[in-house]
């Protein structure tokens, strides 16, 4: 039987007719009655009397008819709820956030999903890049949003690239360095150096800028996974934290003599071998947008 012939049987059952109930369901006659005699030949019981002109259920029937409307009725209420996860009304979404994409993007996800997706569930992780990547494949994340430099090449990973976004050498606006046109390296070797674990990519950057003292191992000093608990130290103390500048706005961004010129490239990571949920790919459109923000700010500035 079919969702189909249910329908029929209920609107008859409804009707009393089947050539009023035919006409309601755009069939003929002779369809409606197939329809009909193939549900009671498949149930083995006849589903109506005929009592003059109209139909009426027989006790077989009625507890027929009741069940299929609960079918009925619940194929319904599947279909909404296709359409719900469509739309990314409802669902649940796993993400992973590697430190630097945590810092900017934490509070903005969270505030999109409460005021977009009331009803969705979502999870967010925190960590490093390699036990992000571990919980991704063991499917307890559903996507990643890290800086692909640190990332090793995989053949099971598809990675997009969401941003790049500038990395600075940054302090609290108080600071000795604060008010100076040109900072050297050497300057910023006087102070603490907070940064998260750096990639050999950041590490060539810097070596190539300011000479072998610029390697993260020489040169940071504090180090750990949570870039705003770093930013926090710079903001209460003479710490300069090395991060990316959308992060810290609040901060001064030093002047560095050379340019630094090196970008973090935040990208979207998921599995080759798994579906995007529809909720997650809208996330993925709401990080692009956020991290793209700045930059836009700050054209709108220069252009007035």
């Amino acid at each position: 039987m079919t969702l189909v012939q249910l329908k029929h049987l209920i609107e008859l059952a409804r009707q009393g007719s089947f050539s009023k109930t035919a006409d309601k369901l755009h069939l003929t006659q002779p369809a409606l009655s197939r329809s009909i005699k193939s549900l009671e030949d498949e149930l083995g019981q006849a589903l109506f009397d005929r009592i003059g002109r109209k139909n009426e259920l027989t006790a077989f029937g009625q507890h027929i008819v009741r069940h299929a409307q609960h079918l009925v009725d619940g194929a319904h209420e599947l279909r909404q709820t296709g359409q719900r996860l469509l739309k990314g009304e409802i669902g649940q979404v796993r993400i992973g956030l590697g430190s630097g994409p945590g810092a900017l993007l934490m509070t903005p996800l969270l505030m999109h999903m409460a005021r977009e997706h009331p009803k969705a569930q979502i999870d967010i992780s925190r960590g490093s890049t390699e036990l992000l990547i571990q919980s991704l494949r063991e499917r307890r994340l559903d996507a990643l949003v890290i800086d692909i430099r640190s990332l090793k090449p995989a053949t099971d990973l598809h990675v997009e690239l969401v941003q790049e976004i500038d990395g600075a050498f940054m302090c609290r606006k108080g600071h000795p360095l604060a008010k100076r046109r040109k900072v050297t390296l050497d300057m910023v070797r006087g102070y603490p150096v907070a940064s998260t674990p750096l990639s050999d990519e950041v590490a060539r950057i810097l070596m190539e800028r300011y000479g072998p003292q610029a390697h993260p191992d020489a040169l940071v000093n504090l180090r750990c996974e949570e870039i705003s608990s770093l930013l926090d130290v710079a903001r209460h103390s003479d710490a300069v934290v090395l991060a990316i500048r959308a992060a810290a706005p609040d901060l001064v961004e030093l002047p560095m003599t050379p340019a630094l010129n090196a970008k973090a490239r935040f990208g979207w990571v998921t599995m080759k071998s798994r579906t995007e949920s529809p909720l997650s790919a809208q996330l993925k459109q709401m990080f692009q947008e956020i991290v793209q923000a700045p930059r836009a700010r700050a054209a709108s500035g220069r252009a007035t």
